[in-house]
C-alpha cells in the first residue's frame, strides 16, 4: 500500500496520511478487516519517519477507523459515530467550506452537485457499520 503524499504541503504528513486512509475506506479501496502495513513498512513505503506513521495510526484508532492489536497489527474497522460531538464537528467544518465556496463564487446548486458527486463516489460507505 503506497499512498501519495505531498511533502511540500503545509499540511503535516501524519494528517495527510490519516486523511488518505479515511478516504480509502470511504471510497471502498480499503475494506473492513483489511490489514494495514506495519508502522515500519508504511514508513518505508512513503519515505517518512516511523513516528509520523505511528501518530497517524493512533489518531485513526482514536477516531474509530482502525483497530490495533499487538499480535495482528492494524486493521480497518470503521465504527459508526453518531455522537453529538461528531455531528457538531461536521457542521463546523461544513460551515467553513460553504463560506469559502460562496466567497470564491460557487453557488448553491454547484456546491450541492459537488457534494452529491463526492458522496456518490464513496463506495465504501455502504459497508460501514455492516459486518463483513
Amino acid at each position: 500500500m503506497i499512498l501519495k503524499l505531498d511533502m511540500t504541503s503545509n499540511i503535516p504528513i501524519y494528517v495527510q496520511l490519516r486523511n488518505r486512509i479515511v478516504m480509502g475506506i470511504g471510497r471502498g479501496e480499503l475494506k473492513r478487516g483489511q490489514g494495514l502495513p506495519t508502522v515500519r513498512q508504511m514508513a518505508d513505503d512513503i519515505g517518512v519517519n516511523m513516528m509520523t506513521v505511528n501518530k497517524a495510526y493512533n489518531i485513526l484508532k482514536t477516531e474509530g477507523y482502525i483497530e490495533i492489536d499487538r499480535r495482528h497489527g492494524a486493521k480497518v474497522n470503521p465504527a459508526l459515530d453518531t455522537s453529538k460531538e461528531f455531528r457538531e464537528k461536521v457542521e463546523q467544518e461544513l460551515e467553513l467550506i460553504i463560506a469559502e465556496s460562496a466567497l470564491k463564487g460557487i453557488d448553491y446548486k454547484e456546491f450541492m452537485k459537488m457534494c452529491e458527486d463526492i458522496f456518490n463516489n464513496m463506495n465504501g460507505l455502504n459497508t460501514v457499520g455492516n459486518e463483513a
